[in-house]
């Protein structure tokens, strides 16, 4: 899997163990180990700026996902044959937003980041939590995919 990470905010972040989860979840969605996302953590004013710019909402939110390709859940996209590498898009992550929602709920900040992660893969992935029975299918797999590497979803 091609994980490319950017940090663009001054919260220390242990980078490692996120991109090995983002890695797990790709692989255990059934991706090709070709296929490329983007993971950038930014602060709350460029988050603020991407939520209210694209999503049309006031002020930061924790993750935003911004797909290139059209999925559906449980069917990821397919690369092509002879085609290039599949390139899922861009996840947003704001760790001071992360770090209050997990104060406010009374978890760890790592577990709720490892929660924005495969939310945001997920989102990419063309999961979604519009409707009552799509977030409860979005949320079993959450807990599924953070079981995997020990953490819990609140």
């Amino acid at each position: 899997m091609n994980v490319l990470f950017a940090d663009e905010q001054d919260q220390p972040i242990v980078t490692d163990e996120l991109l090995m989860f983002a890695e797990l979840v790709l692989d255990a969605e059934g991706l090709d180990e070709d296929t490329g996302v983007a993971l950038v953590f930014v602060d709350e004013q460029q988050m603020t700026d991407l939520n209210e710019a694209h999503m049309g909402r006031e002020g930061p939110t924790d993750v935003l996902s911004f797909p290139i390709e059209t999925a559906v859940p449980g069917s990821p996209p397919t690369r092509a044959p002879a085609g290039p590498p599949i390139e899922l898009g861009d996840i947003f992550i704001s760790p001071s937003v992360v770090r209050r929602n997990a104060e406010r709920q009374g978890v760890r900040f790592e577990d709720e980041l490892a929660l924005m992660v495969v939310h945001g893969l997920l989102h990419l992935l063309g999961w979604d939590h519009e409707d009552d029975d799509d977030a409860t299918r979005m949320e079993s797999r959450e807990r599924e995919l953070l079981a995997r590497i020990g953490r819990v979803r609140p």
